[in-house]
């Protein structure tokens, strides 16, 4: 096929706009790729929640897009939140206005867009203290005043046993009352798959494992195009075949988040290695346990820790999160490991509400997300909690457009943002004007009241995550075949054949949550899905690197558990 492709351009271009009809196959992209016979408007480097949301936006504006992730979609901090879709209670409390009032919309848009994989959750602050409860109510009251329309639900003030009712499993020691407002909670990952799907479907082409090594400007004096446009090439190499790609593209946008400096000081279209960092990283750390330690639909919020910090207890998939950290590093390692004062952080404070303390081997699974902060130059003594949560764009040297910082509920204005820089920076064209705001997200079904998008996101996972696409996943090989967890022999398939899934973790890390629901189980569920995997074609499923991720997301004590079961 490559050398047809390869003979025939347009041909190549053609395979592309298939993707309107149909997924393509990984080896179709690669070969139409590596062919060099397009020259995309756009190439997106990064395929996070960012990255994808430009690549959507531009798509549907009816440029010609390619996007490139080095790892999986959404392999690295989208996959890591808390997977909560919120204003920003603690920003509104630093007097950062303008950034909760966009955020509160922004949830609003998400919860419209992708009824299937967002929903509204209550929240219950308890109160120990007398003062806590008229203090922040009154906070969350504002908080309910700038929602508007976009409001979810009103805050209420609780009494002592209205907020035990709420939270059951809540220490009742000292409790004063309590007060319940409403936020949005999400399933990241699969959300960045729904963006991913929606942007094929404008015209885009992703492709997942495919490093990009170089970003090439047009030597200086070279002849531009039509609309005066200059063109790089971006070097790439399969990581699965170890193949090189060289893709053309007009203009360049990198949203690789907490990796967006190295792009920028190591492609030739970057800015050097003399260029001051964007990024001031910052990890999260997240403890999942049964939801039976807080057997309810409601969320934990203790707004100020004893060590000023913030503190969630969030039911989600059938499981409770507990959350998070916000400890500065330098290093920023694709898959970063807890540091034992933030698992004791977490296992105390939550000990200090919780009737039923957590122990290190009711835990189920330790994930840790990086926080691409935007570097300030008063960030001198480590802090992360005062560094901006809002995202930042820079036009290179050389036209390389970074952007970075910014949150998951905030993507899509983010999207936005980048390419209202492209045209006021004359990289790319003013073309189209920007829809993402009502486009409804692959998978969302007709009607919110449609029964796929009526589970809530706490309950267990389900055919109903996919939405409208529920059928299209039960009509390949496998729908009665149980591996565990709620996952079919079905969904694996349908993750190869739709959703790019190359190995065992791409599908029990994103397409299916079970590394970060149970760490363990996931690990006896991995020989069948490396089974069905090579049985779809893929030749290296990398079984035994994901079971070793399996035991780095459990705690060392449940390791040693583990380790004497033969996992």
């Amino acid at each position: 096929m490559r050398a047809e492709l390869c003979l025939n351009p347009a041909k190549s271009t053609e395979i592309h706009r298939l993707n309107l009809l149909q997924t393509m196959k990984r080896e179709e992209i690669v070969e139409s790729l590596a062919c060099g016979g397009t020259v995309f408007d756009l190439a997106v480097v990064g395929g996070g929640a960012t990255g994808l949301g430009v690549a959507l936006d531009a798509a549907l504006r009816g440029f010609s897009v390619v996007l490139l992730e080095s790892d999986d979609l959404a392999g690295g901090t989208s996959s890591r939140a808390t997977k909560l879709l919120h204003g920003g209670v603690r920003y509104l409390a630093q007097g950062n206005v303008s950034l909760v009032r966009e955020a509160l919309a922004e949830r609003t848009n998400v919860l419209h867009n992708a009824p299937h994989l967002a929903q509204p959750l209550p929240f219950v602050m308890p109160s120990y203290q007398w003062w806590h409860q008229p203090f922040y109510g009154l906070g969350l009251k504002l908080y309910d005043l700038m929602a508007g329309k976009a409001g979810l639900g009103a805050t209420r003030f609780l009494s002592r046993q209205e907020t035990l009712d709420s939270l059951p499993g809540l220490s009742a020691h000292g409790l004063k009352g309590g007060v319940r407002y409403w936020d949005g909670q999400f399933d990241d990952a699969r959300l960045a798959l729904a963006l991913a799907r929606s942007a094929e479907q404008a015209g885009a082409s992703i492709l997942n494992h495919a490093r990009v090594d170089d970003v090439i400007p047009e030597t200086p004096g070279s002849k531009r195009d039509a609309d005066g446009l200059r063109q790089y090439t971006i070097r790439a190499t399969d990581r699965r075949t170890s193949e090189a790609i060289e893709v053309k593209a007009r203009c360049v946008v990198n949203a690789t988040g907490v990796w967006v400096d190295h792009l920028r000081m190591h492609a030739k279209a970057g800015t050097g290695p003399g260029v001051r960092p964007m990024v001031s990283p910052s990890q999260g750390v997240h403890v999942v346990v049964d939801q039976s330690f807080l057997a309810t639909d409601h969320a934990l919020l203790i707004p100020r820790t004893r060590d000023g910090r913030v503190l969630f207890a969030v039911p989600w998939l059938g499981k409770l999160i507990l959350g998070t950290t916000d400890t500065p590093r330098q290093d920023i390692p694709r898959e970063p490991e807890p540091f034992d004062e933030e698992l004791d952080f977490l296992l105390r404070e939550s000990a200090g509400v919780l009737a039923r303390p957590v122990k290190p081997g009711d835990v189920r699974s330790v994930w840790v997300g990086l926080r691409p902060l935007v570097a300030a130059s008063d960030a001198s003594d480590g802090a992360t909690k005062t560094l901006s949560r809002e995202h930042t764009i820079v036009v290179g040297e050389h036209g390389m457009v970074t952007v970075t910082g910014g949150k998951w509920t905030t993507y899509r204005a983010m999207a936005e943002d980048v390419l209202e820089q492209c045209f006021a920076a004359g990289l790319l064209p003013r073309k189209g004007a920007c829809n993402t705001a009502h486009h409804k997200l692959f998978g969302a079904p007709a009607s919110n009241g449609d029964p796929q998008a009526a589970q809530p996101m706490h309950a267990a996972p389900g055919l109903h995550l996919y939405g409208s696409q529920a059928g299209a996943v039960n009509q390949c090989p496998g729908s009665a075949q149980h591996l565990g967890m709620g996952l079919t022999e079905a969904m694996v398939r349908y993750a190869v054949r739709h959703e790019w899934a190359q190995t065992v973790e791409d599908v029990l890390a994103r397409r299916w949550r079970s590394l970060f629901l149970d760490a363990r189980q996931a690990g006896v569920m991995a020989p069948r899905v490396a089974a069905i995997l090579s049985d779809e074609g893929i030749k290296q499923p990398d079984e035994q690197a994901f079971m070793g991720l399996c035991e780095q997301y459990l705690p060392a004590g449940q390791l040693r558990k583990a380790a004497g079961q033969g996992i």
